[in-house]
């Protein structure tokens, strides 16, 4: 069984949280097939704050119908939630797929409010080469421009921030032609301004090591809160995040507390 069969199948057999609904599918944001979203929400009136949540798939796989369980316990804790598909390796390579989450960011925001959401409270939100994604277009003022502004935290779940050389197949084929390589780099950007973060890692993660998030906390410094969970594996810190398995370790619960700090 390939891994988007299991990832539908373990998506399909997850309860889902009763305080929470899609309430859009497929909506576009570009003309590829891959640039579209799907839409969550709370079953309580707005306006609420607004999520993206990036899935990961070393840039290569992955695709959002997958994700229900994760945006459906997210818009359970308050959040209008959208989880974009991106046009994925081989057919693109960097930075296509940071512009495709710019797109959609731009998207969501331009009509958070026929759904419920607040496009002036966003929080980007990601897992493995999604964090990467959303780390970027928090970090990077050059993807969402004067948007980037709406943007009051960021939340990344074992992202991979620092991986310089490029010694990883999936990070070859992904970033081995752009001929700025540094410029590629989460860590690089973090300044100053750069919005708060939530960098969440398992202890156990051997796909992309817990050094990543430590590397991108110590260059946001103060702007950076970290949490390391002992028993998580790179899979496990986002499949935590369905209704059964929450007992392994707070992720839901962290991510949340962050969310509705950075968008009072």
């Amino acid at each position: 069984m390939s891994g988007l069969d299991l990832l539908t199948l373990f998506n399909a057999l997850m309860p889902k949280d009763p305080g929470s609904r899609r309430i859009a599918r497929d909506i576009p944001y570009g003309g590829h097939p891959r640039q579209t979203l799907d839409l969550y929400a709370p079953r309580t009136r707005g306006p609420h704050p607004l999520i993206i949540f990036f899935y990961g798939g070393a840039w290569e796989s992955g695709h959002r119908q997958g994700y229900a369980f994760a945006a459906r316990a997210l818009a359970a804790k308050g959040f209008v939630v959208a989880v974009p598909d991106y046009r994925l390796v081989p057919e693109v390579r960097y930075p296509d797929f940071v512009r495709d989450g710019a797109a959609a960011v731009r998207r969501a925001m331009a009509h958070a409010s026929e759904y419920g959401g607040d496009d002036g409270r966003i929080v980007l939100i990601g897992h493995s080469a999604g964090a990467y994604i959303a780390a970027m277009l928090a970090l990077d003022p050059e993807w969402l421009g004067d948007g980037r502004e709406a943007v009051r935290g960021f939340a990344g779940l074992a992202g991979p921030y620092d991986f310089l050389p490029l010694d990883d197949p999936a990070s070859i084929a992904a970033f081995g032609d752009w001929p700025d390589l540094p410029a590629t780099q989460p860590v690089i950007h973090a300044g100053p301004d750069s919005p708060p973060a939530l960098l969440l890692h398992g202890e156990p993660d051997t796909r992309v090591k817990p050094r990543h998030s430590k590397a991108l906390a110590a260059a946001l410094g103060d702007k950076a809160t970290l949490k390391l969970y002992p028993k998580l594996s790179h899979t496990a810190i986002v499949t935590a995040l369905a209704l059964p398995l929450r007992g392994q370790a707070p992720v839901l619960a962290d991510i949340a507390a962050f969310a509705r700090g950075v968008t009072r």
